[in-house]
């Protein structure tokens, strides 16, 4: 039987995919299709979230540890992350020449109040759910949330198929989306939580970074993979928005065909990288993983037809549902027990960083050479992050087995 805050944390993460969905998984099309947005703005679709992460992760912690309740302010901060999905609307109503470039300031302001909710919920829900439940619970309600995903967005694309081009239809559904993010918060605010004891050690509020963690070898040979595999797999993302639509002409319903392809693959295939990772290693499925993601800029590219491009989602979907599990269980498994915290927020941090460059860089290499060239190139970049996890691999390998036959020989000679 589930508790009361697991059964309403379900509704909440409901309502807010179905809000997300309704509006930022069409973004790209949006600014492509009716504001007639550049490559060099499209990249910035998905380089200003991370960079608003960045510069908000630090001084959102510090405010939300400061706090003995965080549900009000989680509550408000997602309120007004959806209240900017209505400023959306009257884009359309500014002169045209500046229409993309409001379109994504509101975007880059929507992720201030939206940093501090993200990490305020994490610290919520991890105190209202209990350990032994925690695992079950988290796998069972992100299966659940991306079914309802698949089924929303799948569902607007049958209702949008022939309104690609009609502006009325998109602010249709980013009106939709601020009614959603209304019940967001709603079941966010029907959450019971129990007061945090606000931290008495005066060293402990003090630190507000650990640099002994970049001594431990494992830690930082996670980072430099992890790093290099984000780099080379963040680069496409602006350039796949760009060639679905601007090459294969891609409407709204095949955009959400793709991304149903994506998500089936996603919830079938979790469990087998689970049980693939525990027989082998996170890091060597990781090579495989890498080895995967390499292929899909070049596949992508072979060809226009929209059948095949959602077959390539699909299989794309396989390695991506890899990637997500296996490089946090790596991430915990690099991390010292004691500096485990600072190892996850540096990481953190990092990744927004490249997650901010990485997309920009990839449209600058379309821009210098064209689309199939950048996408091969990506592609090259991904395999080397597949050589570089099989060197760790290899590394830390031999370093069990010596520490296994060290303990043989001192058995042998006790």
């Amino acid at each position: 039987m589930r508790t009361y805050n697991e059964k309403v944390s379900i509704y909440h993460g409901m309502v807010s995919t179905i809000a997300v969905n309704l509006a930022s998984n069409f973004f790209p099309i949006f600014a492509i299709s009716v504001l007639g947005a550049s490559n060099y703005q499209v990249g910035l679709i998905n380089s200003l979230p991370p960079l608003i992460a960045l510069i908000m992760t630090i001084p959102a912690a510090i405010m939300l540890n400061r706090l003995e309740k965080q549900k009000k302010t989680v509550a408000m901060s997602v309120l007004w992350a959806r209240i900017l999905f209505l400023p959306l609307v009257g884009v359309l109503f500014i002169n045209s020449s500046y229409q993309a470039w409001t379109f994504l300031i509101i975007v880059a302001l929507m992720n201030v109040p939206g940093t501090i909710s993200n990490i305020g919920w994490q610290t919520l829900i991890s105190g209202m759910i209990k350990d032994e439940r925690r695992g079950t619970f988290f796998s069972d309600r992100n299966r659940l949330l991306t079914v309802v995903g698949m089924i929303t967005t799948l569902i607007i694309g049958i209702l949008m198929k022939n309104q690609t081009d009609n502006s009325v239809a998109y602010q249709l559904l980013f009106v939709l989306a601020f009614l959603f993010g209304l019940l967001e918060v709603f079941f966010l605010m029907r959450h019971k939580e129990t007061v945090q004891p606000k931290t008495t050690n005066k060293q402990e509020k003090n630190s507000s970074m650990d640099w002994s963690i970049f001594k431990d070898n494992g830690y930082k040979w996670f980072l430099l993979t992890a790093l290099c595999f984000n780099f080379s797999w963040q680069m496409a993302w602006g350039l796949f928005n760009i060639y679905h639509v601007k090459y294969a002409h891609a409407t709204i319903l095949w955009i959400s065909i793709f991304s149903v392809a994506n998500q089936l693959a996603q919830i079938f295939t979790f469990p087998l990288w689970k049980k693939w990772a525990e027989q082998k290693s996170n890091t060597l499925m990781l090579v495989w993983v890498a080895v995967g993601m390499a292929a899909a800029p070049f596949m992508t590219v072979l060809s226009t037809n929209l059948v095949y491009l959602s077959f390539v989602q699909m299989t794309s979907g396989f390695f991506v549902s890899g990637t997500t599990l296996l490089l946090f269980n790596l991430l915990l498994e690099k991390s010292p027990q004691e500096k485990r915290t600072y190892c996850i927020t540096t990481y953190n941090v990092l990744l927004s960083f490249v997650a901010f460059i990485a997309p920009q860089i990839g449209i600058w290499l379309l821009e210098v050479t064209g689309i199939q060239k950048s996408m091969d190139i990506i592609s090259v970049l991904r395999f080397i992050s597949a050589i570089i996890f099989f060197l760790m691999y290899v590394k830390f390998m031999k370093k069990s087995k010596g520490l296994v036959s060290g303990t043989s020989r001192e058995h042998m000679s006790s």
